[in-house]
C-alpha cells in the first residue's frame, strides 16, 4: 500500500539501507526510466557542487551494469534559457530526483529563482515538485535538501517556508543528543507541525493527499539506518551507536521512532484540526495525543473513517 512521494534523510555517507533500498531500487524498479537526477544547487561554488556530486556519482556508477542512469545539474551565474528548459525537462521525467547538501536558504533561492527569471513564476520549481508527488515520483531531501522538501527550514521556520512536500513536519539534521533543546523548542515554536531529529544516517519517508472528504492524510515511514559500517566513520554514525528518531511534543513529551515505525496523520485542509496515530510493528496502533491503544487495527481503517 505505501509507496513514498518523499524522502528526506541525513546521513555522514552513501550507507546501503537509505541509499540502496529506498532510492537506487526505486529507480531500478521502473522499466523505462531508471533515472536518478540530483541537483547540488544548495552549494555555494561551482566547485562545491562538483565536490557534491563526486559524493554520490560514485555509489551510483555501481549500479550502471543494472541500467541505472544518474545524472546532475549545476548552478552558475550564465545559464541560458536552453539550460534551464533542459533542468526543468529532467525535473520533470525523472524517476527519482535528489535535492542535494548545502545551505538551505541559498538552494531555495537558486530554485526560485529558477522559474522567476526564465518563465516570470517564481512558484514553478515548487509547482513542478508537488505535480511529481502526485504522479507517484519520488523526490529526495539530504541534508539541506531535507529542509527544503518539508514546510519549515530549521532555524529558519520564522521567514523561510519550504516546499511542503512533507507537510506540517520540521526536521534537524545530522541530529545529537545534546540538542534536545533545540528539538523542544521547534516543537513549542511549531505546534501544528511534528518535530524529527535526524542523525546519520536516518531519515523519513512520506506519502500525502487528499481524502474525499478533503482532509489530507500523511504517512510516515521511520528509518534507523546502521549499515554504513566503516570503522573511520563510526563517531558520526549516531545510529550505530544506538540512536533512533527523537520526537517532541510541544508539551514536552518525547517519543523514540525505531526504524519501521510508522505515523498516520489526518489534517484539515487549513491546518486548524489534526489528528495523528503511530503504527508500532507487532505492538498495534495507539493514539498519538493519549498514547493508549486506539482501538484502530490497520492504517485503512483510519483513512476510510476520516
Amino acid at each position: 500500500m505505501f509507496k513514498s512521494t518523499a524522502l528526506v534523510y541525513s546521513s555522514h555517507n552513501r550507507s546501503e539501507h537509505i541509499h540502496r533500498d529506498w532510492i537506487v531500487e526505486r529507480a531500478l524498479q521502473s522499466h523505462h526510466n531508471k533515472t536518478i537526477f540530483l541537483l547540488p544547487m544548495s552549494m555555494g561554488r561551482y566547485d562545491q557542487q562538483e565536490y557534491s556530486w563526486g559524493t554520490f556519482e560514485w555509489y551510483f556508477n555501481r549500479f550502471k551494469q543494472w541500467g541505472l542512469e544518474a545524472s546532475t545539474f549545476f548552478w552558475n551565474e550564465n545559464l541560458r534559457h536552453e539550460d534551464v528548459e533542459h533542468l526543468f525537462e529532467k525535473l520533470i521525467n525523472s524517476e527519482v530526483v535528489i535535492l542535494g547538501g548545502g545551505s538551505s536558504l541559498l538552494g531555495m533561492k537558486r530554485y526560485e529563482s529558477l522559474g522567476e527569471k526564465f518563465y516570470g513564476d517564481k512558484h514553478l520549481f515548487s509547482r513542478i515538485l508537488h505535480q511529481r508527488q502526485n504522479k507517484g515520483q519520488l523526490t529526495v531531501g539530504f541534508s539541506a535538501g531535507a529542509d527544503q522538501l518539508c514546510s519549515y527550514i530549521s532555524g529558519s521556520y520564522d521567514y523561510e517556508r519550504g516546499f511542503g512536500l512533507v507537510r506540517n513536519v520540521a526536521v534537524t539534521l545530522h541530529h545529537e543528543s545534546g540538542r534536545s533543546g533545540e528539538l523542544f523548542q521547534m516543537a513549542r515554536d511549531l505546534p501544528g507541525s511534528m518535530v524529527f531529529g535526524l542523525p546519520n544516517d536516518s531519515g523519513i519517508a512520506v506519502d500525502q493527499g487528499y481524502l474525499p472528504s478533503g482532509n489530507i492524510w500523511q504517512i510516515i515511514e521511520f528509518i534507523v539506518d546502521s549499515s554504513w559500517d566503516s570503522p573511520k566513520d563510526g563517531f558520526h554514525i549516531k545510529t550505530r551507536q544506538g540512536m533512533n528518531i527523537p520526537h517532541r511534543y510541544a508539551d514536552g513529551r518525547e517519543w523514540d521512532f525505531k526504524n519501521g515505525d510508522m505515523m498516520v496523520r489526518i489534517m484539515s485542509p487549513h491546518n486548524n484540526d489534526q489528528d495523528a496515530w503511530i503504527v508500532q510493528g507487532g505492538r498495534g496502533i495507539v493514539n498519538y495525543w493519549s498514547q493508549d491503544w486506539s482501538g484502530y487495527h490497520n492504517i485503512e481503517d483510519i483513512l476510510a473513517d476520516h
